[in-house]
């Protein structure tokens, strides 16, 4: 059996538990490079997922000139998305990088640009389309169930969940906070769901209304005000081409009883569905009204050629490499992960300006 010979580009958490732990149970592939600014994060990761003589190196570019690596995962801060996956483009590799995209629209942009050109995979990671409610739920949106999807809300909502370590707090390396971090995996899935990529217009605001707070109750223990640089939370409302409507909130810290994090809400002339307690469908039948709860605790199957799992990461993942193996197109387009990125930074931008922003292409 051949294997895939793959790089690791950041060795810190999302790395560590998503990325590496989820390659490591797949047989067609093996971890052969590591690199990581810290070299004893690579160390510690070659040792650990790594073949026999896997190589550590601080420089990614060094390690891109290793000519039989034939994929590179970017688990890298959001800063450094573009570059790197643009240099492992062009040195040949095939790109796994992880979310969101990139910072702005431009250096996403350039990211699939080079993909073209370069005729290399990229696929971005938002392993919540592998979950099994949101499997579930796009076989129904793709069945028509719920017809033409007309409104949708994207929610990532945390009550008190500002993640203190890393960078997460930096907006330099980050672009943002709890919008661009997970309020991405949210409008993502909705977009997919919807099966729309086409914005018109959009309009944003943003808070730094509990940063600046101590004392904060926090899951992760309280974060230190003069580090926190970003948004506690940020709204969008959205536009498409069709006359579709999209709500996106987020949030790591707001005052609300009921948080929700990476789910959405769909309303369609035919039906609607909701992830608020577990997924609800809900439409008429014989003319009552109707919510449907599908039992998940029996697994499912996923929509490409391979083993499913209940573990998102490791369905991913695997999708991922059958599209390399196979040469097909992965599941997660770089194409639609381009137009989230294009939304978030007019959110930012909005939010900014205080006025909506319109898109002419």
């Amino acid at each position: 059996m051949r294997k895939l010979r793959i790089g690791i580009i950041g060795c810190g958490g999302i790395a560590n538990g998503k990325h590496m732990p989820a390659l490591a149970q797949i047989n067609e592939v093996e971890m052969v490079a590591f690199c990581d600014l810290i070299p004893e994060r690579a160390e510690k990761a070659a040792e650990k997922y790594g073949v026999e003589g896997a190589k550590v190196y601080t420089d990614y570019k060094e390690l891109l000139q290793d000519e039989t690596i034939e994929v590179v995962h970017v688990c890298t801060p959001n800063r450094s998305h573009s570059f790197i996956t643009v240099d492992a483009l062009e040195a040949g590799k095939h790109v796994m990088c992880e979310k969101p995209m990139a910072k702005t629209y431009a250096e996403a942009k350039a990211m699939l640009e080079a993909s073209e050109r370069t005729g290399k995979k990229l696929t971005i990671g938002y392993q919540s389309r592998w979950r099994g409610d949101a499997q579930y739920l796009k076989r129904a949106c793709l069945d028509g169930e719920l017809g033409d999807i007309y409104y949708g809300r994207a929610i990532a909502l945390r009550r008190r969940a500002v993640p203190t370590w890393g960078v997460f707090l930096n907006e330099y390396e980050q672009g943002g906070g709890p919008l661009i971090d997970i309020g991405t995996h949210a409008l993502d899935l909705t977009l997919w769901m919807m099966d729309n990529y086409k914005p018109r217009m959009v309009v944003g605001t943003k808070y730094r209304k509990l940063a600046e707070q101590k004392n904060t109750a926090n899951a992760w223990g309280d974060w230190d005000p003069e580090k926190f640089t970003v948004e506690d939370s940020a709204f969008g409302f959205v536009v498409m081409e069709n006359g579709a409507t999209i709500s996106l909130e987020s949030s790591w810290a707001l005052n609300i009883a009921d948080p929700h994090e990476a789910i959405c809400l769909l309303a369609g002339d035919k039906g609607g569905a909701d992830m608020l307690d577990g997924l609800r469908l809900n439409y008429v039948k014989n003319g009552r009204q109707v919510i449907e709860k599908p039992d998940f605790s029996t697994g499912g199957v996923a929509f490409f050629d391979g083993d499913a799992s209940d573990d998102p990461s490791l369905m991913e993942a695997r999708a991922w490499i059958h599209a390399v193996l196979t040469d097909t197109e992965p599941p997660t387009k770089a194409s639609q992960a381009l137009v989230v990125t294009r939304i978030l930074e007019a959110i930012y931008e909005s939010a900014a300006t205080g006025k909506p922003v319109y898109f002419d292409d």
